[in-house]
């Protein structure tokens, strides 16, 4: 029953898939009507979250925040469908990479690079981008789904274009095992580490953190060179992605330079058009203070 049950969420994921750009919004629009005025999807996380990330706005503001980011997920869900069959010359039509040139400058150099990005924009469909961009080593690392089935239809899609897959676990044998070629890296930054993971807080939008340490360890480990994928959304479907170098040096930064670098890069692009971040997630789950209890 349950692989009868997988088989037709593949086939009617695949159909969803086929359907042209102007019908996949106006089943956004339906969406975004369903998740904001109908069922209120998860809206007391989104509104703790938000409460918690902006204190020094008013009610009127984040009530505003929570409709626009209803808007952006009910979109987010409809061009994340459409990733399983889109072209590549769609792809590339639709994320415009200004400086692609940057990280082949580096490989020039003999240089690897860890790019890192958060949970904002369509991070699925830039990765898609990025994995068209490099002749060189591409991997994207991942944090497996405790479903199975979307763990392997995730797995499938982001792999399309060409891009290694490498669980977080298997990230440092890998790359060490690469150490002597050329490789370009994406990493998510804002995942959430378990309490037994928890290394390290930083603080973001407003209140202590948890964060994985393995952007700076990966660089310092492998001397990669780390950039931030600087996501914007230009309009429904549309994106711009910019690689921002944060640090050439990475042997030469202190501890935890690198990690608060990228979170504190985050947080700009955040606070500028917070609704493209992801606030329905339970982002912050335990507190520095939890660990000692």
């Amino acid at each position: 029953m349950k692989r009868i049950l997988s088989i037709g969420l593949s086939a009617l994921l695949y159909l969803v898939s086929l359907l042209p750009w102007w019908l996949l919004f106006r089943i956004a629009d339906l969406l975004y009507l369903l998740l904001n005025y109908v069922f209120g999807y998860r809206k007391n996380v989104i509104d703790d979250n938000l409460r918690n990330a902006f204190p020094e706005k008013t009610e009127l503001e984040r009530l505003t925040i929570r409709k626009k980011y209803y808007r952006y997920l009910a979109d987010l869900l409809v061009e994340s469908a459409k990733l399983f069959t889109i072209s590549p010359k769609e792809v590339a039509k639709r994320v415009y990479v200004p400086n692609a040139d940057l990280i082949k400058s580096y490989f020039a150099k003999g240089k690897s690079v860890i790019g890192v990005l958060g949970h904002y924009g369509n991070w699925e469909m830039n990765a898609l981008r990025f994995s068209q961009l490099f002749d060189e080593k591409r991997l994207i690392v991942y944090k497996p789904l405790s479903s199975s089935f979307a763990d392997k239809m995730v797995k499938k899609m982001r792999s399309r274009f060409g891009a290694t897959l490498v669980s977080m676990k298997e990230t440092g044998r890998k790359l060490i095992g690469l150490r002597n070629e050329r490789t370009v890296t994406v990493m998510v930054s804002d995942q959430t580490p378990s309490k037994a993971e928890t290394q390290y807080f930083a603080r973001f939008l407003n209140q202590p953190t948890a964060v994985f340490l393995g952007v700076e360890k990966l660089a310092k480990i492998t001397d990669s060179i780390v950039v931030f994928c600087d996501i914007r959304r230009l309009g429904r479907g549309r994106y711009r992605c910019e690689f921002v170098p944060l640090y050439e040096s990475p042997k030469h930064t202190l501890a935890n330079e690198i990690t608060d670098g990228h979170v504190a890069y985050l947080e700009r692009v955040i606070r500028e058009k917070p609704e493209y971040w992801l606030w329905s997630h339970r982002r912050w789950k335990f507190g520095p203070e939890s660990l000692n209890s």
